[in-house]
């Protein structure tokens, strides 16, 4: 399956949004917080930075040019290295390297230092990007705990990509 990444423009927010709706469903099983309000909807994603801010980056996951997921990236500024913010492939695409060869496509878009961070118990995250960061880097990667964060996952590494 061909997996490509294409920046979503100001134009498509609707579709993201759509997409947004998804991903805020399958999270709120890890943050019970998350609830849906008297229109059955989750909360909109704030997009502003996105179409806005230079160092913002918004893409769909695309599998054979069909929607698989998306991926929200903030691009490393000053001393804050390279974050993925947020990070969806659609359950009829899981299992099938969808997820794994569009996080690596995204770690070679922006050279230089990178941090993943997954909120605690979701450990279906945590086992997807521990292997994923695992293979990109050929298991050269820092893990901790961020204590601050109520115990959140965080793998820190150097994109691989040379130009």
């Amino acid at each position: 399956m061909n997996v490509t990444l294409k920046k979503v423009l100001q134009e498509q927010e609707k579709t993201l949004q759509n997409l947004f709706q998804l991903y805020e469903y399958e999270f709120s099983a890890y943050v019970p917080s998350l609830q849906v309000n008297s229109d059955g909807l989750f909360k909109l994603a704030n997009l502003i930075d996105y179409w806005k801010g230079s160092y913002y980056h918004a893409f769909f996951i695309l599998a054979d040019d069909k929607i698989a997921g998306f991926a929200l990236v903030r691009e490393a500024n000053n001393d804050q290295p390279n974050f993925i913010e947020q990070f969806f492939v659609l359950h009829y695409f899981s299992g099938k390297g969808i997820g794994k060869k569009a996080a690596k496509a995204i770690f070679d878009l922006f050279p230089g230092k990178w941090q993943v961070l997954q909120i605690k118990n979701n450990y279906p995250a945590q086992a997807f990007w521990r292997n994923v960061i695992t293979e990109y880097t050929n298991n050269n990667f820092e893990e901790r705990y961020d204590e601050k964060d109520d115990r959140s996952s965080i793998q820190e590494f150097l994109s691989m990509k040379t130009e």
